[in-house]
């Protein structure tokens, strides 16, 4: 049995560095504080999920390497189903993060672990089994390849799709432009970030939104970081703000947002407004501490915030 959710990309290790800048180009900066924590955008949104009471799964590769022996450790530990997660030759995927005081970061990422992650028979037909499945971009396009198949077969779950970077970054590791056009009306649900709207459509926000909707797009959640997000759907459409919390790091801010969609809007009953509400706060909460899961919140501290407010 699948469970409610199942994710497919990325378990990370994540180096964070506190730097006392973000260089410029043939600039420098120093590190007051050197971390390791655990990412990657599969695992946080399963993680984010499951947070929220979801039972999650995910579906990854990782090296055979010390990295890889890290990520599962934590994965072992975790409230994940990872019995679709699979160790093969290789290096695992890894992450470099630059952070300044403020919580605004960089991302550098290495490893060919993810690159090499195919879908097998049995992980089709464990995904087949949830209730909705949710990959990002960053997965390589034979995944996608095989997902989008699938996808548009009469009674698999609904799929989410995050754009989750520019087309250049996803060259040779993720998502081909040509798989991202057909996600837009292949996807129940189409998220993508303000970088990445830009490059991929020329605009964002809003804009970015209903240029997806006329698409195709049959739910678009387009996100715009600190100036919120606008959620369109089959149902209501909402402009949803951001919530002003003390930011500590920003590292998974969007993916708790995603995991509070897939909660609220993709399985729960809300309304546009209201899911978008529960996933803002669900991610605020996120960057009140370091790492990409430090601050997931449970349903009930989402709750809990929203009341206050």
């Amino acid at each position: 049995m699948a469970p409610d959710i199942v994710t497919i990309g990325a378990a990370t290790v994540d180096r964070q560095y506190l730097v006392s800048n973000h260089p410029e180009p043939d600039g420098g900066a120093f590190a007051h504080v050197v971390e390791e924590t655990f990412g990657g955008v599969a695992a946080n949104v399963a993680t984010g999920c499951a947070r929220l009471g979801r039972e999650a799964g995910l579906v990854a590769r990782l090296g055979e390497d010390d990295v890889g022996e890290l990520v599962l450790e934590e994965l072992r530990d975790s409230p994940l189903d990872i019995s679709h997660v699979v160790r093969k030759p290789g290096t695992s995927t890894h992450c470099v993060i630059l952070r300044d005081g403020g919580g605004r970061r960089s991302i550098a990422t290495a490893g060919d672990s993810t690159k090499r992650l195919r879908l097998s028979a049995a992980d089709l037909d464990y995904l087949a089994g949830a209730d909705a499945v949710f990959v990002t971009a960053y997965a390589p396009d034979r995944v996608q390849r095989a997902l989008l198949e699938r996808a548009r077969e009469d009674g698999f779950p609904p799929v989410t799709f995050d754009l989750s970077g520019r087309l250049a970054e996803l060259e040779g590791r993720g998502a081909r432009p040509a798989s991202v056009d057909e996600w837009v009306d292949a996807a129940s649900l189409f998220v993508v970030g303000e970088v990445a709207a830009d490059a991929y459509l020329g605009c964002s926000g809003r804009e970015a939104a209903v240029e997806l909707r006329e698409r195709g797009a049959a739910r678009v959640a387009s996100t715009r970081g600190e100036a919120g997000a606008t959620l369109l759907g089959p149902a209501s459409d909402a402009d949803v703000p951001a919530f002003d919390v003390d930011v500590v790091d920003e590292t998974g801010a969007g993916d708790a947002f995603v995991a509070g969609l897939l909660d609220a809007w993709m399985l729960g009953d809300r309304d546009a407004e209201s899911a978008g509400r529960f996933a803002a706060a669900a991610a605020a909460l996120n960057c009140t501490a370091a790492g990409a899961r430090g601050g997931l919140a449970t349903a009930a501290e989402v709750g809990a915030f929203l009341a206050e407010r």
